[in-house]
């Protein structure tokens, strides 16, 4: 899912920088954070291993 669609599913279309604000301080490993990207398809950051961890954890689930 894209941020804008957790916000969208979440109540507010228009909240998808608070979707990534709270992606971005949450440290719960069973909230599958990994797994919100960009619209535009950009894989993003992530808080535990960034990007080419985030990449390798999808990749691992057959989702990239």
């Amino acid at each position: 899912m894209t941020y804008k669609q957790v916000a969208i599913k979440a109540g507010n279309p228009n909240a998808a920088r608070a979707v990534g604000a709270i992606m971005r301080t949450n440290y719960d490993p069973t909230v599958p954070c990994h797994r919100v990207i960009h619209t535009s398809g950009v894989i993003g950051n992530y808080n535990r291993g960034g990007p080419s961890r985030k990449r390798e954890i999808l990749m691992s689930e057959g989702a990239l």
